[in-house]
């Protein structure tokens, strides 16, 4: 069974590449994405990595809590998107009264 793993704390620099190069080394990578801001194109300074289970496993315990690309990374198992209100645009709702 696929495991994707969250990854937080990545350097600025940190690529896909990259990352998958150093989960690598706990098994099998079938993914590696640095999420990055979609106007920008910077790095948001997480990202995901999907494993086999107990590679997955593995990795955790490798990665969680060292440094990776002169960073300390955070490796937990990604918890599913849940549905968040929508945001408040204040811009949209006119002048502000006092």
């Amino acid at each position: 069974m696929v495991k994707k793993l969250y990854v937080g704390g990545l350097s600025w620099n940190t690529t896909d590449e990259s990352l998958g190069a150093a989960f690598a080394q706990a098994g099998n990578v079938i993914s590696a994405v640095v999420i990055k801001d979609k106007y920008s194109g910077r790095s948001k300074g997480f990202g995901f990595v999907e494993m086999e289970e107990a590679e997955a496993n593995a990795a955790v315990e490798m990665w969680n809590g060292k440094e990776l690309d002169g960073r300390t990374v955070t490796v937990n198992e990604a918890r599913p998107m849940t549905d968040r209100p929508p945001r408040r645009d204040n811009y949209s709702r006119g002048p502000k009264s006092f």
